[in-house]
């Protein structure tokens, strides 16, 4: 039987874990991205609230030091666990026992009781959280930040079905958890109808994003080199099948053929890396754009820093997400908070993130002429583009981390009262 939890915890301490990416991995490439940047001001946000957070990642490198003051009150813990280069996250599964008692050897250096909720981001850190919540008596609060089912229901062309162990291994974490945190009310609904949750231990917490980094910066496209009058289209985040980069490519070929003449000032800049199963084939989207004969007008860019990413987004006509699947959409957040409209896809959390009409167009398709035509729109008619900037600005406004940071700490203490009441109902 597990012991039963201190009855008046804290919520002093926090054990974040974030097994497969580190939150100090640059975003836009690799398996970082908008996963870390919610962890990173998650951790941030909690700490500044007064909260003690440790992260737990795996060390991918023999220079990483074990133990790093990231923030004032975030610690990321490396943990050693299998190779530190080589592994994919297909591979992980491997490594979670030795992950697990890294962990626990980590924590049994302090006083017993040290933590007063564990956190976990993504399947993998929940089986870990699982095993860590019982060993400890503390309350797992999860995040699934993407989930196999969903994404095996909108798989793009050619990309790769997510394993049965993958959709195993959540099914069991969503069991185990004391408290689901979901993105959207769309994710929620999924958690209830294709994992079975149970609706009592499932929260809405919209994540947020930094105001005072993302805004309309003034001189952007100074600095980045664009002319004043290029019509920008935009594509940010991992190069992979799922974003659909691909589609914003072909959707760049009709407008052209549709208005030939707007290829003297077109930029498509494509900002990230390769990602996932993109990785098999990095080259591919570049010779895409040669075959498209669009490669005189794209640009790609390596992922960079948040204040270089926000005066792209601000150097931008419109960002287009035509993503097929999105949990949230921080790159349309992002770029709203910048004043720039979104072309997305209606799909996962974007319907959420973009008010169709207000902020942005959403596209009930990923056939690239419904993406030219709505990119056309804005690209035409300077009116429009002023009017869903301003829509944008308004829109982002509600989603902040403060906010998110308010609303977890209340899941934290949603997750006690549950964790408390099955030990109440327990025989044992």
């Amino acid at each position: 039987m597990t012991a039963e939890p201190r009855p008046e915890a804290r919520h002093g301490r926090v054990a974040m874990i974030s097994l497969h990416t580190s939150p100090l991995d640059q975003p836009g490439t690799g398996d970082a991205g908008g996963m870390n940047v919610y962890v990173v001001e998650l951790a941030k946000r909690l700490a500044d609230d007064g909260l003690a957070v440790e992260v737990y990642t795996r060390a991918t490198s023999s220079d990483q030091p074990q133990r790093v003051e990231a923030f004032p009150g975030v610690t990321v813990r490396h943990v050693h666990a299998g190779p530190f280069e080589g592994l994919t996250k297909g591979e992980l599964p491997g490594q979670l026992c030795v992950f697990a008692r890294e962990v626990l050897r980590a924590e049994a250096r302090h006083d017993q009781g040290w933590y007063d909720v564990v956190h976990s981001h993504y399947w993998l850190s929940g089986q870990v959280g699982a095993l860590v919540r019982d060993r400890w008596s503390v309350p797992l609060v999860h995040s699934m930040h993407t989930m196999a089912k969903v994404k095996n229901a909108s798989l793009a062309d050619g990309d790769t079905p997510e394993p049965s162990a993958r959709v195993i291994g959540e099914e069991q974490v969503v069991e185990a958890a004391d408290m689901l945190i979901a993105n959207t009310d769309d994710e929620a609904k999924q958690l209830l109808e294709l994992y079975d949750a149970e609706p009592a231990r499932v929260e809405v917490v919209h994540p947020g994003v930094d105001l005072d980094v993302f805004r309309p910066r003034i001189g952007a496209r100074q600095r980045l080199g664009l002319a004043e009058d290029a019509a920008v289209l935009m594509f940010a985040g991992r190069i992979q099948p799922l974003k659909a980069p691909d589609v914003l490519l072909r959707a760049v070929r009709l407008l052209l053929d549709r208005d030939p003449a707007l290829r003297d000032r077109l930029v498509v800049p494509v900002v990230g890396g390769a990602s996932g199963t993109g990785l098999e084939h990095p080259e591919s989207l570049a010779q895409l754009a040669d075959a498209l004969g669009i490669a005189d007008v794209v640009r790609f860019v390596p992922p960079v820093a948040q204040s270089t990413l926000a005066d792209w987004y601000s150097a931008a006509t419109l960002v287009c997400v035509p993503s097929y699947n999105e949990s949230f959409g921080l790159v349309a957040v992002e770029a709203q908070a910048c004043g720039t409209p979104v072309v997305a896809a209606a799909v996962g959390g974007l319907p959420t993130v973009v008010r169709d009409g207000g902020s942005g167009l959403l596209v009930d398709s990923h056939d690239p002429m419904d993406y030219a035509r709505a990119m056309e729109r804005i690209v035409t008619a300077p009116g429009l583009r002023e009017e869903l900037s301003a829509g944008a600005r308004r829109q982002a406004d509600g989603f902040a981390w403060d906010i998110t940071a308010k609303r977890t700490r209340d899941v934290y203490r949603a997750a006690h009262r549950s964790m408390r009441d099955d030990l109440a109902g327990d025989p044992a």
